[in-house]
């Protein structure tokens, strides 16, 4: 087996322990940050918008969930056309409790994007910016556990609080349509382009055998292969595992993975990173589909034992993003509800 000189694995091994000790730190740093959010955001609201915006953590609505138009899949929550300016930047200042500045700027640069669809297809479906929902699952606590979501076309973000020190942040998707504008005063935006060309400069960089282990297929498929199912396994075949990546691919490959983690907040991408550290970073493996050529339709995906990360650029020939970070045992908070419920027993 090839040994691990890359010093971005380096770290990821040798300051293991420091990495899972600063995560704890960083989920009760998040999640104290999210409290307080929630808190203020439910307490702008009126009696009638909490009832739109307020759920119990048991109820079904948690796990309903989809990246694809309103009118396609009606949703519940409470939109940003239905709240007050105050109320507006309460919401934002909820989101930004679960982002970074890019991941801010990223999944508020999707929600602008229906302005553009609304421009180009001329009506065809009700685009909305401003058709974006918030829903808080149970009460903002330290103490008991709580969740939100913030979802619409394109956007699909999951928060789950455990006792004020614990923070699932999964299922979190985001999408682009266009991938790439082509026309007009945003010519040239590619508000996910940091995550296709993350993943393309990885794949070209591989040699010719591992390029055979690593593309899977010359055609890409035109979804993500786990849509929005809510229980996920492992996907087959696994692609092009780390141990067998130069020391400069597998910091190629790093910078696929933090180009997603990246999109939390500081706290939530260290966590996100000392889990796969943990799991093993040599386990992770990278996987293609379709032509590597920038333009033409194409999928990839980053997968370790604890989290699946999938990108495909198919539709609208090409033109047209679904991304998602899944994570195999903790999606919207399982494991962590899971060890509460066992401590609360006793």
């Amino acid at each position: 087996m090839k040994r691990f000189t890359s010093p971005r694995l380096i770290v990821a091994g040798g300051l293991l322990c420091a990495l899972a000790a600063g995560a704890v730190v960083s989920a009760q740093r998040a999640a104290s940050s999210m409290t307080s959010a929630a808190d203020r955001f439910l307490a702008s609201l009126t009696p009638e918008q909490r009832k739109q915006a307020a759920y119990a953590l048991e109820a079904d609505e948690r796990l309903r969930w989809n990246f694809i138009p309103d009118e396609m899949f009606p949703r519940n929550g409470l939109p940003f056309k239905d709240m007050t300016e105050p109320q507006r930047k309460a919401a934002h200042d909820l989101l930004r409790s679960g982002l970074s500045a890019r991941g801010y700027e990223t999944y508020t640069g999707i929600m602008a994007l229906e302005h553009i669809l609304r421009a180009t297809e001329g009506g065809r479906l009700a685009r909305d910016a401003d058709a974006y929902r918030f829903t808080v699952f149970g009460g903002p606590s330290t103490t008991a556990p709580w969740a939100w979501r913030v979802e619409g076309h394109h956007v699909s973000l999951h928060f789950t609080v455990v006792n004020g020190s614990a923070l699932a942040s999964t299922p979190s998707f985001a999408g682009s349509n266009p991938a790439e504008v082509r026309d007009g005063a945003e010519k040239g935006k590619r508000v996910l382009g940091q995550l296709e060309d993350a993943g393309r400069a990885l794949v070209m960089a591989l040699d010719a055998s591992q390029r055979k282990a690593a593309i899977l297929d010359a055609a890409a498929p035109n979804e993500i292969l786990t849509r929005n199912d809510l229980d996920i396994k492992p996907l087959a075949p696994e692609g092009l595992p780390a141990a067998a990546m130069t020391p400069a691919q597998r910091d190629l490959l790093m910078k696929v993975i933090e180009a997603y983690s990246g999109l939390m907040t500081a706290d939530l991408a260290a966590e996100r990173m000392s889990k796969i550290a943990s799991a093993g970073v040599e386990k992770v493996a990278f996987a293609w589909a379709g032509p590597v050529e920038r333009g033409q339709r194409h999928y990839y995906r980053v997968q370790g034992p604890t989290f699946l990360i999938e990108f495909d650029n198919t539709q609208n020939d090409g033109n047209h993003v679904h991304s998602i970070w899944r994570d195999f045992g903790n999606d919207f908070g399982r494991d962590l509800l899971r060890e509460h419920l066992k401590t609360a027993r006793h």
